[in-house]
């Protein structure tokens, strides 16, 4: 049975009242990098994305989970993205948005939870991620999910006057 409530975290839809959330994450530009982002956000615009947060993931193609505390606080995202039901593939992007929750295992137990959604509810047979090389902590939190290493992408990403590698991982479901 799939539980979306963990040891410390939950996932849940997009609410109207996480616009304020969604706002500072987005337009905070340490992300950027990885999120592919290169103008800010209004809230006009992100307000108008919640609005239609409710879409169907077979429609849209992705789906946005907020992370948070058992208590109720918001501390990150977790998206779901380029889902494919015919190849049976999404993939996996997940953020805590600030220091003070990073590394308490917050991303791990998220990430765990969105591949047991992939895997149970929508049947799928692998989940990928793509993560910069220099990225240790997300590659940590995925190769401690036992997702493998399975190819580098050279120079895919321009940060300022040169580039970054980013590697290729996937989950395969074994049963």
């Amino acid at each position: 049975m799939l539980n979306l409530k963990g040891t410390h975290i939950y996932l849940r839809g997009l609410e109207p009242d996480d616009l304020d959330f969604l706002y500072e994450l987005e337009n905070n530009t340490n992300i950027w990098e990885i999120s592919g982002t290169i103008a800010p956000y209004s809230k006009h615009v992100l307000k108008r994305y919640l609005e239609n947060a409710h879409l169907d993931i077979y429609e849209v193609r992705q789906l946005r989970l907020c992370i948070c505390l058992l208590e109720g606080e918001t501390i990150g995202l977790i998206d779901l993205f380029e889902f494919d039901p015919q190849h049976k593939r999404i993939g996996l992007g997940v953020i805590i948005s600030d220091m003070v929750h990073r590394g308490n295992g917050f991303g791990s137990e998220a990430v765990a939870m969105a591949c047991d959604y992939a895997f149970s509810i929508l049947n799928l047979h692998q989940v990928y991620a793509n993560v910069l090389e220099d990225n240790q902590p997300s590659i940590a939190l995925f190769e401690k999910l036992d997702f493998k290493r399975v190819g580098v992408k050279k120079d895919w990403i321009v940060k300022g006057e040169g580039y970054k590698n980013e590697v290729l991982y996937q989950k395969i479901r074994t049963s």
